[in-house]
């Protein structure tokens, strides 16, 4: 054998024991493209293992042109170029990273403003009871008369609804309002935060003078049934929906040094995930108030149960454990 030949030989035989890396810079290529790493030292690994296949591809070629080898390097480099150049994004590492990091921080970065907000909703309900309780004729400020004299005919107008319209109708059109009103409470925040102080308020006032008018009919029990299923999670979701848009007003009150329109900018953005969960919360109450709310047939404990079980649920993906969030 010439020297040439002894060389190359040696240099193919160095080339081979590589090969271990190959293996581990193909596993790594594999995690990212399937979502499953967004670590970024992982990543600063994975530029690296892209020079290094690049430089043994260049050697193979040159020593082992027809080897088994050279082919499997071809296929691990072209596999990590295509990661790092178009695996940037994945829709499924895309919703998870959304669920289990971006949204727990917005929440509590958002935790401030959902206190002042869940306290404004709860004292303009205690208002609006203790207005009610004490003038019973202001109600007609707050409720329909159809609603009215159903009451005092000591009907609440929730029965029957079921054998008017079909639980799966009547599921989409709760789902449709209440998503309305959680984007008005939002958006309205948008009005240096005047709008969500006025929806919040006034929804606490009319939930709270509906429930003295009931309790003056003896009606207050059914009312709680009808709404303890769903009403757990819709209520915080409105709350937090008041309070997302509270935080985007006051970027626009107080912007601080980078300017109102990039405050407003970042605080729309951050705030806007909430949405997101609160829309997927919703569906849920949705449903639940379509067909579990207005069904006699369901006792009240299981009603609470289920309102329990889903306000526990709402925490849980809210802080992101849903998803296996990592302790910081």
């Amino acid at each position: 054998m010439s020297g040439a030949s002894a060389r190359d030989a040696a240099l193919a035989h160095a080339l081979m024991k590589r090969a271990a890396l190959w293996q581990e810079a193909e596993a790594r290529a594999r995690r990212f493209s399937r979502g499953r790493s967004d670590d970024p030292t992982e990543a600063a690994r994975l530029a690296d293992d892209y020079r290094l296949l690049a430089h043994d591809l260049a050697r193979a070629r040159a020593l082992l042109p027809r080897s088994r080898a050279r082919e499997y390097l071809e296929s691990v480099y072209a596999r990590v170029h295509a990661t790092l150049n178009h695996g940037d994004w994945r829709l499924g590492a895309a919703v998870r990273a959304l669920f289990r990091d971006d949204i727990p921080a917005a929440v509590v970065w958002l935790m401030p403003y959902l206190v002042w907000a869940t306290l404004l909703f709860v004292l303009a309900g205690l208002a609006g009871y203790a207005l009610v309780d004490r003038f019973p004729e202001l109600i007609a400020l707050f409720a329909s008369p159809d609603l009215i004299a159903s009451v005092e005919n000591g009907k609440l107008w929730t029965e029957g609804l079921l054998n008017i319209v079909p639980s799966s109708v009547l599921s989409v059109q709760i789902l449709a309002n209440n998503i309305v009103v959680s984007l008005f409470a939002y958006c309205s925040g948008f009005l240096f935060g005047l709008g969500t102080l006025y929806i919040l308020g006034l929804n606490g006032l009319m939930l709270g003078a509906v429930f003295a008018f009931t309790a003056r009919h003896g009606l207050a029990g059914a009312l709680g049934s009808f709404i303890v299923a769903h009403g757990c999670v819709e209520l915080s979701v409105m709350c937090l929906s008041g309070a997302a848009g509270a935080a985007v007003g006051e970027a626009l009150v107080r912007p601080g040094s980078e300017g109102r329109a990039a405050s407003f900018r970042a605080a729309a953005l951050r705030s806007g995930s909430v949405l997101l969960a609160c829309a997927v919360l919703l569906v849920g109450a949705g449903i639940i108030e379509g067909f579990v709310s207005p069904d006699p047939r369901i006792p009240l404990s299981v009603k609470v149960s289920i309102g329990v079980a889903y306000w526990l649920f709402m925490l849980a993906l809210l802080s992101g454990w849903l998803w296996g969030r990592r302790r910081p």
